[in-house]
């Protein structure tokens, strides 16, 4: 195996290996918000559930400096941050970020899926960005902490999480380009309603010749703002003419499929067969997309990560090869692919159906988050 951590198969602690919510929360100590949102203001935003707008009444926090490491673990007031004009981030966009769920099940008790999967890749992330490591054990200890505060705002509509947030950045005042001496993390939550409101619909993907989110020995494999923004213009794009998502090829040869801005892509072919592109330090390694293609191997299918070329992709959806397609990350989970399109070509994949594959994994997985059947694979770890 590469000795390169982007081209590592992450895992993490698993929930059993990691110490309970309970004995990790105290580690980020609460004070409390004197002004939490009022009872108007938290049915608006309950009733809405609307993605990454509204936001709970505390975050955790910690600071790094080069001298003490890690030090004032806490939660305390959602508020605006001060920062230098002069941040390090501002100017050389040294900064990392995850994103993760806390559910509600039936019994009120409030669940996440695979943190130990998220903090090892936020670690992965900042090595690859010259920022310090946050021990697993905090990171999930910074998550209990909040939701804990916060109990109140993990919404129980079906459907519905608590959207977690946790980032870390440059906050030194120095315009010299290094690696930053001090460095802030914090947690955010934000309450969401169901992804599909209008129902699981396949939607189409525009694949972008033009564009390209990242090349071979770059940060493709880290979660970092900087790979969100060079996938905007290309979605921009897609979007006026009608597509929902783009697709990006490999900066090298411009021949085959890497992800979308912000999910990994998944084949199902005729016969049974699952691909997926291989990981190759270019593409971010979805936490979603490994427990998808567990759950693919231990019903027996036959997986395969590898090198999907588009030319040979739209041969295979013409005659039929492949019948389902798919995009999978924490947000939607699943996304159903009904049809793809670049400058002088457009295939349909599912004629408004996202298939039986597709459904049966979303359903799965949704049902194992949401603990309406049992976690034979130790993901879920409880919050509360």
């Amino acid at each position: 195996m590469s000795t390169r951590p982007d081209l590592q198969v992450l895992t993490g602690p698993s929930a059993a290996e990691l110490p309970a919510a309970r004995d990790l929360a105290p580690r980020f100590p609460l004070t409390v918000n004197p002004s939490p949102a009022d009872e108007e203001t938290y049915r608006a935003v309950m009733d809405r559930l609307s993605f990454g707008v509204d936001f709970t009444d505390h975050m955790a926090r910690a600071t790094w400096t080069v001298d003490a490491g890690w030090q004032g673990h806490r939660v305390e007031a959602y508020a605006p941050l001060t920062l230098s004009p002069a941040a390090a981030v501002l100017h050389y966009a040294q900064e990392v970020f995850e994103g993760l769920k806390a559910y509600r099940h039936a019994d009120g008790s409030v669940w996440t899926f695979r943190p130990g999967f998220n903090a090892a890749r936020m670690n992965t992330s900042a090595n690859r960005l010259a920022l310090p490591e946050l021990p697993e054990e905090d990171f999930v200890a910074s998550l209990a902490a909040l939701v804990a505060a916060d109990d109140r705002w993990v919404p129980s509509t079906p459907g519905s999480s608590l959207y977690l947030r946790p980032f870390m950045f440059a906050t030194e005042a120095f315009l010299g380009v290094r690696s930053a001496h001090e460095v802030e993390y914090l947690a955010i939550a934000s309450p969401v309603g169901p992804y599909f409101v209008e129902g699981f619909q396949p939607v189409g993907i525009w694949v972008s010749e033009d564009h390209h989110r990242a090349g071979a020995g770059g940060m493709g494999a880290a979660k970092t703002g900087g790979n969100y923004a060079a996938s905007l213009l290309p979605q921009q794009q897609a979007a006026e003419k009608g597509f929902a998502q783009v697709c990006f090829l490999d900066a090298a040869t411009n021949t085959y499929l890497e992800e979308l801005g912000g999910m990994n892509v998944v084949i199902v072919d005729a016969d049974g067969t699952v691909r997926t592109p291989s990981l190759t330090g270019t593409i971010l390694q979805g936490g979603t997309r490994g427990a998808i293609l567990e759950l693919l191997r231990g019903a027996g299918r036959e997986v395969r990560e590898e090198t999907i070329y588009l030319e040979e992709l739209r041969r295979q959806i013409r005659s039929g090869q492949v019948a389902e397609m798919f995009a999978c990350g924490t947000a939607a989970v699943i996304t159903p692919i009904g049809r793809l399109a670049g400058a002088d070509w457009d295939v349909v994949v599912a004629d408004g159906d996202p298939g039986p594959v597709t459904r049966e994994l979303y359903t799965e997985l949704t049902d194992i988050q949401y603990g309406l059947r049992p976690d034979t694979h130790d993901w879920m770890y409880r919050l509360l």
